[in-house]
């Protein structure tokens, strides 16, 4: 186990697969305490007892992340299991992938409230905290397609921007507290992300996406900077995706 998120405390929203799930193996590898949550509390239990089996701390809170009280619930428990808290991933998202004629409100609002709400609600209770202890580290797992508009996206591009504008104006607000703010922007990644909801599970297992461990190494790295730096966003792509 390495060592260099030795006594920090990091809360990951959608920690049940995927990017969550890799972040928190990678977070917990480096000596960090994890606290997860999404709301598939059998995926948490599993990812809980696998982090402590190999030493480190983790505890879980099963949630909606797009509902106020579970934003709260998971600062609490995070407080009282381990003191305090050093870095929030915002990881928690949707993806509806379809032409804007056929996509419904309630796939608008599923997206809206898991993408956008859920990094509002977590950041607007955990940045109190890192604001008295004048030190931390504030990420959004945003994507490139908060960079770039596409086709079938546009609605799923429009929360990703959010997260994107989101992050640019937190780091002015809170970079004389000492407070990393930054935005990961990864491109296609072999995850359950879309699946049934513009992606196949066979179209994904046969892509050159990129995988969710990968990922979660450009994130440890945002996560392991030194007091006086920062990265602002990191954006990473399979090599046979195009850079725009």
């Amino acid at each position: 186990m390495g060592t260099r998120l030795q006594g920090k405390t990091a809360i990951i929203t959608g920690a049940s697969a995927g990017i969550g799930w890799a972040t928190a193996h990678a977070l917990a590898a480096e000596g960090a305490n994890v606290v997860v949550t999404a709301r598939r509390e059998e995926r948490l239990k599993k990812l809980v007892a696998e982090i402590e089996a190999t030493g480190a701390k983790a505890i879980y809170v099963a949630g909606d992340a797009s509902l106020e009280p579970t934003a709260i619930t998971v600062v609490q428990k995070a407080l009282e299991a381990f003191g305090k808290i050093d870095i929030l991933i915002n990881n928690a998202g949707v993806g509806v992938y379809k032409h804007i004629v056929n996509l419904t409100l309630a796939e608008y609002d599923r997206m809206v409230n898991s993408n956008v709400r859920s990094s509002f609600l977590f950041t607007r209770y955990v940045v109190p905290h890192l604001i008295t202890q004048k030190s931390g580290t504030l990420l959004f797992v945003s994507s490139v397609a908060g960079l770039f508009g596409y086709p079938t996206e546009s609605v799923y591009c429009a929360t990703k921007f959010a997260q994107i504008g989101m992050a640019q104006a937190l780091d002015k607000e809170l970079s004389e507290y000492g407070i990393h703010v930054g935005a990961i922007c990864p491109g296609g990644v072999k995850t359950e992300f879309a699946i049934g909801h513009g992606r196949t599970v066979e179209g994904v297992a046969a892509s050159d996406m990129m995988e969710a461990d990968e990922v979660a190494e450009a994130i440890l790295l945002a996560c392991v900077q030194r007091p006086g730096t920062r990265i602002h966003q990191l954006v990473m792509r399979p090599m046979s995706e195009p850079w725009g």
